[in-house]
């Protein structure tokens, strides 16, 4: 596995490190680690770039350490550019399957005054993307994890659970697998109680039991996936009902979850605008780990 670390000179990014270093990987995983002195920032500021690259160097030097203290061996870049643009080219050149880097915790008014790296590498890198956020009991792969994998038996959502199951993880690591009874959301929930009115009564229960068996058949297929690769998968006896954003992130809060996975549909432009992300949504907004899987 082929696994590239984005590294910058923040706490959020020697936690990646530390995550990195304490979870199990398969057999020949090599790193790349990764900085890029952000051009933007010192434009207007040149004497101060050959500090920041000084700054990133340490950075690289110090994630190489960590990783060889842990038995991996890693290599390093830096250069200057743009790291929003950058860090998923550097990764799609070298071919990489997964990115992981850290989240700056930015406000909603941050991410859209300043622009957030994170969500602009979830938005144009070529392989799967992990937001780390440190757990309060330390790196949460340093001790049996517990997964939330959110799936709608889509596609990329089957990719995401044999990407899940293909890996190592810590021993007595739990999957607990979720799919969310979606139904039509509208625009005004004040209308809701219209919708017999509207709608007759034999088309609505029909709506609720398509959600409800296209949930279970995710819940099923997933959670197969995950047992026949010898993990140990589990899920309520009902799937819960609601728009899969809040649902998903509100899931892995009560359930204390170290870690969410799901897929990606690869949402790009105008569709991205008017159907927004569900992966997007729950990886800058989640309280813990993020993976998006996007399937080669």
């Amino acid at each position: 596995m082929k696994v590239l670390i984005a590294v910058d000179p923040s706490p959020s990014s020697q936690d990646v490190i530390s995550e990195a270093a304490a979870r199990p990987w398969p057999a020949h995983t090599s790193f790349l680690l990764v900085h890029v002195v952000d051009l933007q920032r010192f434009a207007k500021v040149p004497m101060l770039l050959d500090d920041a690259e000084r700054e990133g160097k340490q950075a690289l030097t110090s994630g190489v350490a960590t990783l060889a203290r842990s038995g991996h061996t890693a290599e390093s870049e830096l250069s200057v550019g743009f790291p929003r643009k950058a860090i998923s080219e550097r990764a799609r050149e070298w071919r990489g399957e997964l990115i992981m880097l850290g989240s700056h915790a930015l406000s909603a008014l941050g991410r859209f005054l300043l622009g957030s790296v994170a969500q602009a590498v979830l938005r144009s890198a070529p392989c799967s993307v992990e937001i780390v956020r440190p757990a309060a009991t330390g790196p949460a792969s340093s001790h049996a994890m517990k997964i939330l994998l959110a799936s709608d038996g889509s596609a990329c959502s089957i990719a995401a659970a044999h990407a899940l199951a293909k890996r190592p993880w810590p021993a007595g690591t739990v999957v607990k697998v979720l799919s969310v009874e979606e139904l039509m959301v509208l625009e005004n929930q004040f209308n809701a109680s219209s919708l017999s009115a509207i709608y007759p009564a034999s088309l609505l229960e029909e709506l609720v039991r398509d959600a409800h068996d296209r949930a279970k058949s995710a819940v099923e297929t997933a959670k197969k996936i995950l047992v026949d690769a010898g993990l140990r998968a589990v899920c309520d006896p009902v799937a819960p009902l609601g728009e899969p954003r809040a649902v998903i992130l509100d899931a892995a809060k009560a359930w204390q979850a170290d870690m969410i996975v799901l897929g990606s549909h690869g949402l790009r432009g105008l569709d991205r605008l008017l159907m927004g992300s569900v992966s997007e949504a729950v990886a800058m907004h989640a309280h813990c780990s993020v993976e998006v899987v996007r399937a080669a």
